[in-house]
Order: C-alpha cells, then sequence, then structure tokens
C-alpha cells in the first residue's frame, strides 16, 4: 500500500519526532516539524485518515497520535533516511572491536557490548553454527602431570577447550603420539565427524597406547559437539529496564531471553544482510512488543552468525540500523583476516 505525499511526510514527521519525546504526537507540533506548509485542520484530518489504515495508534489519554507497528514497518521500508556515520565514528568503533581481533569468542563479546552500549538495548551476539566447519587446528597444552587442555579451532572461527584427566602421567611421547593421531585423523575433515563412534574406533586402534590416550580423545569429541552449535553472548539486559514503552510485559521479555534455545532459534530464522522485525512480525509472543534488528557477519564469504538488539518499538532506526551495519562489516573482516592467517 502507497500512501500520497503528504500522508508519508506526516506518518515520517510522527516516527520521528515521537523516537526523540516518547509523548504523543499533536497537530500542532506538526506544524512546525513538517518541510510544508500545512494548517492544522488538514493535519489533523490526514492523521485520522492514517489512523484508520493502522499506521497510526492514539493513545487513549491523549489526543496525539503514536506510531501502530505498520506505521514504523512502512517508515522503514519507505521513507527513512538512514544516517550517515562520519569517518571519526567510524574509527572510533573500528579502534575499540579492534584490541578484541585475534580471538573470535572475545570479538564477538565485545560486539554485543558494544551495541548494548550504543543503542540502550539489549545485545547479543552468535557463535557461528556449521556442521559442514572443517577442523583447523588441535593443540595440547599440558597442565599437570596428569592434567592437559585441549584447544580445537574450527574453520568457522570456534575456538573450544576442555580439561582432559589421564590415569598416567603425560610424557612427551603421548603428546607426540596425540599430534600425530591429530594430524592423520582431525585436521582438515568436518568437525561433525568426531563423535562417540569415530573416538571409540580410533583408541581402540592405539594398541598399548589405548588406556594412557583415551580420555584425551573423549574430551576431544565432547568439544567437538559443542563447537557445531550456536552459542549467544547476551549483553545489556538491564537496559530494557529503562523502556517504560515495554510495561508490564518486560519480565516476560526478560524471562525469555534466558532460553538460550528459543532465542538462537529467532535470530537464526532470518539469513542474509540485514532484518528488522517489529512487533508482531517476531516469531514469539514475548516479543511482541519489542523490535529485533538482526545482521548476519560472514567469515571467508561464508555465513557465520549474526549480531544485532532487542528493544522497544520506538527506537531511532535511521541511526542504530548504520551502526549495526558498521559493526558487523568490521565483525566479518575481523574474523576472515583471523582465519586467513
Amino acid at each position: 500500500m502507497e500512501l500520497g505525499k503528504r500522508k508519508e511526510l506526516i506518518l515520517a514527521a510522527i516516527v520521528e519526532q515521537y523516537v526523540k519525546t516518547g509523548e504523543p504526537i499533536g497537530s500542532k507540533m506538526l506544524m512546525t516539524a513538517l518541510p510544508i506548509s500545512v494548517s492544522s485542520a488538514t493535519i489533523r484530518n490526514e492523521m485520522s485518515e492514517l489512523a484508520e489504515m493502522g499506521f497510526l495508534e492514539q493513545p487513549h489519554t491523549s489526543a496525539g497520535r503514536i506510531p501502530s507497528q505498520k506505521g514504523y514497518r512502512y517508515y522503514i521500508d519507505y521513507l527513512m533516511n538512514k544516517y550517515e556515520l562520519t569517518a571519526e565514528e567510524k574509527d572510533s568503533l573500528r579502534r575499540e572491536l579492534e584490541r578484541s581481533a585475534g580471538n573470535p569468542d572475545k570479538l564477538l563479546e565485545k560486539a554485543g557490548e558494544m551495541l548494548a552500549r550504543i543503542t540502550n538495548c539489549a545485545a547479543l551476539a552468535t557463535t557461528p553454527a556449521d556442521e559442514a566447519a572443517t577442523v583447523k587446528r588441535i593443540e595440547i597444552v599440558p597442565v599437570g602431570t596428569k592434567l592437559a587442555m585441549i584447544v580445537m579451532m574450527t574453520s568457522t572461527g570456534i575456538i573450544k577447550n576442555g580439561i582432559a584427566r589421564t590415569e598416567t602421567e603425560i610424557t612427551e611421547d603421548m603428546v607426540s603420539n596425540f599430534y600425530q593421531v591429530v594430524s592423520e585423523c582431525f585436521i582438515g575433515k568436518p568437525v561433525s565427524n568426531i563423535g562417540t563412534v569415530m573416538i571409540q574406533t580410533l583408541v581402540a586402534s592405539l594398541g598399548s597406547m589405548a588406556l594412557a590416550m583415551s580420555p584425551l580423545f573423549v574430551v576431544l569429541a565432547d568439544i567437538a559437539n559443542h563447537a557445531i552449535q550456536a552459542e549467544i553472548h547476551l549483553q545489556g539486559e538491564q537496559n530494557l529496564l529503562n523502556h517504560r514503552e515495554l510495561g508490564d510485559n518486560i519480565f516476560e521479555t526478560l524471562q525469555f531471553l534466558d532460553e538460550d534455545e528459543k532465542l538462537e532459534r529467532a535470530v537464526s530464522s532470518k539469513k542474509n544482510g540485514l532484518s528488522v522485525l517489529i512487533g508482531k512480525e517476531n516469531m514469539y509472543r514475548q516479543l511482541e512488543n519489542t523490535s529485533m534488528i538482526i545482521a548476519r557477519y560472514n567469515i571467508l564469504g561464508h555465513d557465520g552468525g549474526a549480531i544485532g538488539i532487542i528493544g522497544p518499538t520506538r527506537l531511532d532506526y535511521a541511526k542504530l540500523i548504520p551502526n549495526i551495519e558498521y559493526l558487523t562489516e568490521l565483525v566479518s573482516k575481523f574474523l576472515t583476516d583471523t582465519f586467513e592467517e
């Protein structure tokens, strides 16, 4: 549905003024905010029609109007003039984020932390979930006579580790044999191949070393299983308490954010580029009063995961979306650089 030019100008002005003030917008305020000269009576008529069409709502206690979810959708799709980040703003974001470059988990956590601060919303970042990921590197780090840390790095940027406790002392020969097996059986192979059956078969082939080395490979199988599952880094949930628009639903929303499986499903349902889900466009009832802005990052040209925010529907979309897009671009670059090394 396309609106006439005057209705579009009025809708855009109402959205932008409401985002700034949080108060219902009346015709008198619009007279000064519009770029065209229109009488108060004409504005009131246009606002009434926009309300009848479902683009505006009228709070019970006010003569003014606020955007509906449908109004925000039309504004974002057709009317919004996105803010352009300055060179200084881009440089500041890049310098802050690159301090965590080289460690994918810390990089994603930092990106979420920055988004939570910039947007005053709950921010999230998901690790890549890709069963086609391959093993890039495996290290063993003895941390005691019978304790060793096993570290795995995958082709999609995941680093996982676990502690193995052995029955016998960890010797140089054991470490050497471990790396030989890793080189022959794991490097470059799909992470999803590393399971109980494979490990049992492998251990059975180790002969006299089987008893001593089996704990190392059992831990390896465990961290491989975790490596192919997406994890969510959530930051700034307490920011949602600052938004009175969320009302009594805030507690239900906060409880939902603790349910990693549902939250990950809601985020991963959107692929490619940037998605803005407003209110009931979200797949879960607990998010019906929120907006979710999700952007996908990539690693070496392949889909990696997502970063984004959850907040009220009253958001400065024109300003926040460019920040999210640029942070996503930086995350893609830093992760790609890490795995090209």
